[in-house]
């Protein structure tokens, strides 16, 4: 259970940011500010369609910022476009960096930040506080409302000569400065809004369980599991509503400063192996996983899931606390159903064949770390068992 007392001393980290519409034109301000003479736009092919690295582009060109794009990121950054992603900006000479997009773009741009600061392989990195020296100025614009990755101390890379997500934890990768314009996720095709959406209530209710949570994390994870799970329906449905996409945002940005700053859990670390060894959507492996870890974890903190069955809208006050978690479980299959999301990881491509292996490297993910409740190889493979 979550031991820690509220009173415990805490540390806390939050970049600077901007939230509303209309903050993706402060990119150029803001590099200027940075004393930036030309900024690497780290970004990828589906943004640039959209549209939004072009107004992030006109913004520095406005400020007198010279820019020089890099758009060669694919979903699940691997570390090969790290490296390249550092030979342009060097290239170039660049002294500022510029994300704009979704968890990708933004998690590659923290890892050729610190890859060219320390002039090493990004791959080093792998863990909690391993990287010696801080990258150049880094300035993020999320254009999808999950990832988070604009106010986390995460960066995830995929190391694809172990077939491995690997977790890169550390103050170093904070952004500079986050432009959160709930505007720019208009644009996202309703698969990618669903998916995207699940990944931040992910955040949110692992944070909120995490056996490092805390008051002011709890707070702002607990907002979220409500923003989120009463919007994402919505926001696949009708993706022009600005109220919808305004909630779905904040979500994300209040699930962001909760597990950026309490962690996260056993559905992430399965996540991180599914993803690092077949290439599958974030998101996706993550929904698919919830309702099993869930179950899972339940015993360990049933007070906290009812917290969120209620946050949810879920109604409990009459359940006797046996049958809690089932409504928990049924909510959360209802949410799903409601997104468009329905899919198994068996549905996504896994195999009975593929599962020790993935077990054995979500076992040594260090979103394990902050689990509430303790689990082993054998009990994960039983997970992924039942998520088939």
């Amino acid at each position: 259970m979550n031991a820690a007392s509220p009173f415990e001393l805490r540390k806390f980290v939050v970049p600077e940011f901007v939230y509303g519409r209309g903050a993706m034109e402060l990119v150029g301000r803001y590099a200027r500010n940075f004393g930036a003479r030309n900024a690497l736009v780290v970004t990828d092919a589906g943004v640039v369609a959209a549209g939004w690295t072009e107004r992030a582009l006109a913004s520095l060109r406005a400020s007198g910022v010279a820019s020089t794009i890099f758009s060669d990121v694919t979903p699940n950054p691997k570390a090969g476009e790290v490296a390249a992603g550092v030979r342009a900006y060097r290239d170039a000479g660049c002294d500022v960096i510029v994300a704009v997009g979704g968890g990708s773009p933004m998690d590659c741009a923290k890892g050729i930040g610190i890859a060219h600061a320390n002039d090493t392989d990004v791959r080093a990195f792998e863990g909690i506080d391993e990287v010696p020296t801080p990258g150049p100025p880094l300035i993020c614009v999320p254009t999808t409302a999950g990832s988070s990755a604009d106010v986390s101390q995460f960066a995830i890379i995929n190391d694809t000569t172990r077939h491995l997500k690997i977790a890169i934890v550390s103050k170093t990768v904070v952004a500079d400065a986050a432009l959160i314009d709930p505007e720019t996720t208009t644009t996202m095709p309703a698969e990618l809004t669903a998916a995207t959406g699940f990944d931040a209530l992910v955040h949110a209710i692992e944070a909120y369980v995490s056996n490092a949570s805390s008051p002011i994390t709890d707070m702002n994870a607990l907002e979220a599991v409500a923003l989120l799970a009463g919007n994402l329906a919505a926001a696949v449905h009708r993706p022009d509503d600005m109220d919808v996409r305004h909630n779905m945002m904040l979500g994300s940005l209040l699930a962001g400063i909760a597990f950026s700053n309490a962690s996260l859990g056993l559905v992430h670390a399965m996540a991180h192996a599914l993803g690092g060894q077949l290439d599958l959507p974030h998101g996706l492996c993550n929904s698919a996983l919830l309702q099993a870890v869930v179950a899972f974890n339940y015993p360990a903190v049933p007070e906290r899931y009812d917290r969120i069955a209620a946050a949810m809208g879920l109604g409990i006050g009459g359940v006797p606390p046996a049958g809690r978690v089932e409504v928990l479980l049924r909510g959360m299959e209802a949410l799903r159903h409601d997104a468009g999301i329905a899919t198994t990881i068996g549905g996504l491509g896994v195999d009975r064949g593929a599962i020790a292996r993935l077990a054995a490297n979500a076992v040594n993910d260090p979103c394990l770390a902050t689990n509430p409740r303790p689990a082993s190889a054998a009990q994960i493979e039983a997970l992924y068992e039942q998520a088939l």
